[in-house]
């Protein structure tokens, strides 16, 4: 073993030193462990489980997480087809499902959000068989403007958890709004002050300094961490699974454009560190393990994981590629879920620490939708199309009491969160309305 070459960290295959691969890999994990398990935490209050459950959706995001990641990083065989991609990607849950799935646990709890799950992985499984077919509906103008509906719809998630969170008692009061402060402000100086590793952990140490101030206004109860025991594993069915047809059909549709948007995120990785577009086979195998790995998840407890944005970036910024450092990063990521007592350390996170570390991260999804926006010409006719789109999908979501008459799934559908009203409504559009070229022509 010991005469055997090493391989560099900026190639895709082999064994790099220990030595270099450790701080490359903790990297990854710095920069995706917050927001892998704040979506967790989030549910988990909607849905107003005990704590022992909130501990288990948190170890089983971490777990899957990388269990996700390790099959995208080494793909399984099946005849000529491999399930994955083989290409440096970290694994993660989504941001982008938690409006609806608030929704959701609001009326059925986690199991209809794990049963919605399941269906929203075959959709993802018939989109990979069927992708080329089915990307033409989803250009840059839409998926833009789904994304940044999803970003706008979390800012009231983000304010209410700055003022404490709506369940607590000191909702409101100026030491929960001074503590988010003071985490948005630390988040804020790092990500425009430093470079390297404070810039990347930004949101990592700006909730640390915030968790330390809360502990003086006596915010912290640590009696989770000591009742949690040493090592657990997911455990299959606890949350048990519910599939509502509304919800199927909420979570069904994000499935179908996230795995669109997921193209975006590999073709990252490959033109911005490997100099080429990916492959057919690549991104197939990427989408359908994306399906099934969230499948899976379903069944451990786990809320929807996709590829992370932020993770890509690492990887097109260093150019290092190497799998093995990226699933060095999957193993220490999950171990971390296999530790109760470091995800009941997550719980005592108070929330407005979360609030004030999050709405930047809410701020940065929705600028992303406007820059995959601005990347077609912003005429007449797609201004309407995005406007349109976001202002219905908005002001329904904000007045669901006008759907008061409605039967109940299409206020589920429709009424809960912005997102499935303006995806609909941009893809709509888009197909019915004259391109700007035959419309000029028409005129003259």
């Amino acid at each position: 073993m010991s005469s055997k070459p090493t391989a560099s960290v900026f190639d895709l295959n082999g064994v790099p030193k220990f030595s270099q691969a450790l701080p490359l890999a903790l990297q990854h994990v710095v920069a995706m462990i917050v927001g892998c398990v704040t979506p967790a935490i989030i549910i988990s209050g909607v849905a107003q489980i005990s704590e022992s459950d909130k501990i288990l959706l948190i170890q089983a995001s971490l777990v899957v997480a990388a269990i996700a990641t390790l099959l995208q990083l080494f793909p399984i065989k099946i005849g000529n087809f491999k399930l994955g991609s083989a290409l440096p990607v970290i694994m993660g849950v989504s941001f982008a499902y938690v409006p609806s799935m608030q929704a959701i646990a609001e009326t059925y709890g986690i199991p209809g959000i794990l049963g919605a799950q399941i269906v929203g992985g075959v959709v993802a499984i018939l989109v990979g068989c069927m992708i080329f077919k089915i990307r033409k509906f989803f250009p840059p103008l839409i998926t833009g403007t789904v994304v940044f509906s999803i970003g706008l719809s979390l800012y009231p998630t983000a304010i209410n958890y700055m003022a404490g969170g709506t369940s607590s008692p000191t909702y409101g009061s100026w030491q929960n709004w001074l503590v988010a402060i003071i985490t948005l402000a630390a988040v804020t100086i790092l990500n425009h002050c430093t470079k390297g590793f404070l810039k990347l952990a930004s949101i990592l140490i700006g909730m640390a300094i915030g968790y330390v101030v809360s502990i003086f206004f006596h915010m912290v109860d640590f009696s989770s961490i000591g009742t949690a025991g040493l090592v657990q594993f997911p455990q299959v069915l606890h949350f048990g699974i519910v599939f509502e047809p509304s919800a199927c059909i909420a979570l069904g549709l994000l499935f179908a454009i996230n795995s669109v948007q997921a193209i975006g995120d590999f073709t990252a990785t490959t033109t911005g560190a490997m100099g080429r577009e990916p492959e057919t086979k690549e991104l197939q195998g990427a989408i359908v393990c994306y399906g099934i790995s969230n499948m899976l998840g379903a069944l451990l407890g786990c809320l929807p994981t996709a590829t992370y944005s932020q993770n890509v970036g690492i990887v097109t910024t260093t150019k290092v590629i190497n799998r093995m450092i990226l699933g060095l990063a999957a193993l220490i990521i999950l171990a971390a879920g296999l530790l109760p007592k470091f995800s009941a350390l997550l719980t005592t996170i108070p929330q407005c620490v979360l609030g004030g570390a999050t709405v930047s991260v809410f701020a940065s999804i929705a600028m992303t939708g406007i820059k995959l926006v601005m990347t077609e010409e912003m005429n007449f006719r797609n201004t309407s199309i995005v406007g349109l789109a976001v202002a219905l999908g908005m002001g329904i979501s904000q007045a669901s009491a006008s759907l008061a008459t409605f039967p109940s799934w299409v206020t589920m559908i429709f009424g809960k969160s912005p997102v499935v009203i303006a995806t609909v409504v941009a893809i709509f559009l888009n197909l019915t309305l004259p391109k700007a070229a035959a419309a000029e022509k028409k005129r003259t």
